[in-house]
């Protein structure tokens, strides 16, 4: 806080920036400016606090008053309230769903409460654009340690002892990464930070970027040392804007400090690190396409054997982690291997962020130890279900995971147990579908993306998801048959075992999932022609109920097509030849008369 007697915290992030926060930002300033107060207080923009669902989000330190929803006509009264008059505006605060009661203390939130947040650490506690914030929380003190007290190799240990695996989805234990591609003989040697975020409904790389990019320069400095590189590469989407524009700051500030560049600390060690910009294939999240991305040509995997450990960028040995991963790895080496390893699970270390997303009632960023059971994120982290509808099934790992229902709720979170119960834990994307969601459209949905991100350099994805997408979109129009579930998980099978990269391996995995576990949705489409979640236009119907109709005419007047006939005050009805199905009838319905079968 330096010499502030108060700071307000607001988050900065790219959902709360859309929601107006710096205008929030300006107005609270213009006020402490009227009432002589900008010497003691001070307005700072951060992070993601995770809290997605009550953002925008305004923090008060040192009493941790945490505001929800703050708007910017709020400004105001915020410093004439609580800064001035000491008095909590209690509008603003956070109420727990079940108990009703007023909480302004975020540590004694549900959400927060089963939290460890390591990668995330920094995010929603500093200005992401001033590194000196970064420092006092201990930003490059790892980098310090390793470079004044440990060879490579040690250095390289510490991260075997830490038992950390790759966050990016697949796994691989990061200390041996390290140590394969210090190992590989060669004159030049690259790290790279994969910030090619995109499955759908995933925020967490980003939002870690955004919130606290010096996390990740440093960790990548300290890779650069262990397998002997002098340049990283970051690449990221063109379509993060405000994490390249925190990045490119951050790299300026690191250079003006002496971290990054030549002879870092005095320690004849230099290293610097530079931008790549990726075009938004999902693909190229896979580390041989993105490299192909980077070198200037088509984002398309390559075989492996050679890893890029041993032949990467332009040929020469490269080390590949994710952003989260590389976020963690300074507390790594600050608090200890055995530390990190401590949290968690037996093969599994450490804590795990995810974007948890959906029918869920506290959307958001969290971190949790490895080994915490989906139950326990959606239930208490996540605060349950939207509108008191029934769980149904939660999509873990993006379109390469799969649909995990009830009977899977007890399961811990790591990379093994996820694998055991037919999902994966991907980059850590987690959303939560209820009652009213359709597992066959939920199916087609993920099928569509693939198909879409399908680099087409191999037969089986190329060809084989399509195939995949014609029969689901065949099912779902009614005109499926007992063959054509066969066939799906037939094909699936192939595809799985014949598809170049992870992307055709595990796209899939939506498919099998849910015909393991909702099988019997898949024979109510073929067989009974019917929509249980009343999802599939082409399976459903609205119909009027003669008993409970009046006659209003409210249905009729709504009607784009004219599909709705019926006298003033009698019963109305609906011409299922002429009806396009688009519900407005069933929205403008007071009387609950207009079903859906």
């Amino acid at each position: 806080m330096g010499n502030y007697k108060t700071e307000i915290l607001i988050c900065g992030g790219s959902g709360c920036k859309a929601s107006q926060t710096v205008l929030t930002a300006k107005l609270l300033r213009e006020v402490l400016e009227e009432n002589n107060l900008s010497s003691e207080v001070q307005v700072v923009m951060t992070g993601c606090f995770g809290f997605c669902e009550k953002g925008p989000i305004v923090k008060i330190m040192p009493d941790n008053t945490f505001y929800v929803k703050v708007k910017p006509e709020d400004a105001r009264e915020l410093i004439e309230e609580h800064i001035i008059k000491g008095k909590k505006v209690n509008r603003l605060l956070y109420v727990d769903p079940k108990t009703k009661e007023i909480i302004s203390d975020s540590k004694h939130m549900g959400f927060y409460k089963k939290q460890n947040r390591i990668a995330l650490r920094n995010c929603g506690v500093i200005d992401p654009e001033n590194i000196d914030e970064a420092i006092a929380r201990n930003a490059y003190t790892a980098l310090g340690k390793v470079l004044n007290e440990m060879t490579p190799e040690v250095a390289i240990d510490v991260m075997k002892k830490s038992g950390m695996r790759g966050r990016g989805g697949g796994g691989f234990p990061t200390g041996m990464k390290w140590d394969i591609t210090s190992k590989s003989p060669a004159g030049q040697k690259y790290v790279v930070c994969n910030a090619d975020e995109g499955d759908p409904g995933a925020f967490m790389d980003r939002s870690i970027l955004e919130g606290d990019p010096h996390s990740v320069l440093e960790a990548m400095a300290i890779c650069g040392y262990c397998i002997g590189a002098d340049t990283g590469l970051i690449y990221i989407r063109a379509e993060y804007p405000l994490a390249i524009e925190r990045l490119k700051i951050a790299i300026k500030q690191a250079r003006e400090k002496g971290l990054l560049g030549n002879d870092i600390l005095g320690k004849g060690f230099s290293f610097d690190v530079e931008l790549k910009y990726g075009a938004g294939a999902f693909v190229c999240g896979e580390e041989t396409a993105l490299i192909s991305s980077m070198e200037g040509l088509r984002g398309e995997p390559t075989f492996k054997p050679p890893f890029p450990s041993v032949e990467g960028y332009l040929g020469k040995p490269t080390n590949v982690n994710n952003v989260e991963t590389f976020a963690s790895i300074p507390e790594i080496f600050n608090k200890g291997a055995e530390w990190f390893a401590s949290i968690g699970n037996e093969k599994s270390k450490g804590t795990k962020v995810f974007a948890l997303a959906g029918k869920i009632n506290n959307v958001g960023l969290i971190e949790v130890p490895m080994g915490t059971t989906l139950r326990e994120v959606i239930y208490e982290i996540g605060g349950g279900i939207k509108d008191g509808k029934k769980f149904k099934a939660v999509q873990t790992g993006g379109p390469s995971g799969g649909c995990l229902t009830s009977k899977d709720l007890d399961t811990p979170i790591d990379y093994d147990n996820l694998i055991a119960a037919g999902s994966m834990m991907g980059s850590g994307g987690m959303i939560v579908l209820d009652e009213d969601d359709c597992m066959v459209s939920i199916a087609k949905f993920y099928l569509e993306f693939t198909v879409e991100e399908s680099c087409g350099k191999c037969s089986p994805c190329r060809i084989g998801n399509k195939r995949l997408h014609e029969i689901l979109e065949k099912i779902c129009k009614g005109n499926g048959t007992l063959e054509d579930l066969e066939q799906l998980r037939n094909l699936s099978k192939v595809i799985k075992d014949t598809s170049l990269c992870g992307l055709g391996q595990t796209s899939p995995n939506p498919i099998l999932s849910t015909l393991d576990n909702f099988y019997d949705e898949y024979l109510e489409h073929v067989h009974d022609k019917k929509c249980r979640a009343g999802v599939c236009k082409s399976l459903m119907k609205y119909v009027i109920e003669p008993d409970t109709c009046i006659g209003c005419t409210a249905c009729v007047r709504v009607c784009p097509v004219d599909a709705i006939s019926g006298e003033k005050k009698m019963s109305h009805l609906i011409n299922q030849a002429t009806c396009i199905k688009c519900g407005a009838c069933y929205d403008k319905c007071k009387f609950n008369a207009i079903l859906i079968k």
